[in-house]
């Protein structure tokens, strides 16, 4: 009987386990974004972590401004990442970002974990066919 339960609590923890490493730390999805970074901020009660909003515009008016757009929220963990980010507030960028199947505290509030950024040039902030 030992022997059987002793094999029941490696199978749990061996499920627990994969659960676990699927949950947080499997990338679900990954790849670029481009928008208008609107906010960034280092926030949280206990766990300070680095939240940023980005601007994606599906059709932009001809000086510039976008009109049909949707909020982009993602979280950064890297310092050096969240400096470059804070310089970009109000310009277009790209960004990577790898997306997690769950949240953890210290990591951030969101899902989307961004890992580089960089100044949108004129055809990346562009959306296709308005060239």
């Amino acid at each position: 009987m030992k022997k059987f339960a002793g094999w029941i609590f490696l199978v749990v923890i061996l499920l627990l386990g994969s659960f676990i490493f699927w949950k947080y730390f499997f990338t679900y999805s990954e790849g670029y974004r481009a928008g208008l970074l609107q906010k960034f901020s280092k926030k949280g009660n206990i766990f300070k972590t680095y939240e940023g909003e980005m601007i994606l515009s599906s059709v932009r008016s001809t000086n510039n401004m976008a009109i049909a757009s949707e909020k982009y929220f993602f979280s950064v963990k890297d310092k050096v990442i969240a400096r470059k980010l804070e310089q970009f507030q109000g310009e277009y960028i790209v960004i990577h970002y790898s997306e997690k199947n769950g949240v953890l505290p210290w990591r951030g509030e969101t899902r989307i974990m961004v890992d580089s950024v960089r100044v949108a040039n004129t055809q990346d902030s562009m959306p296709p066919g308005t060239n």
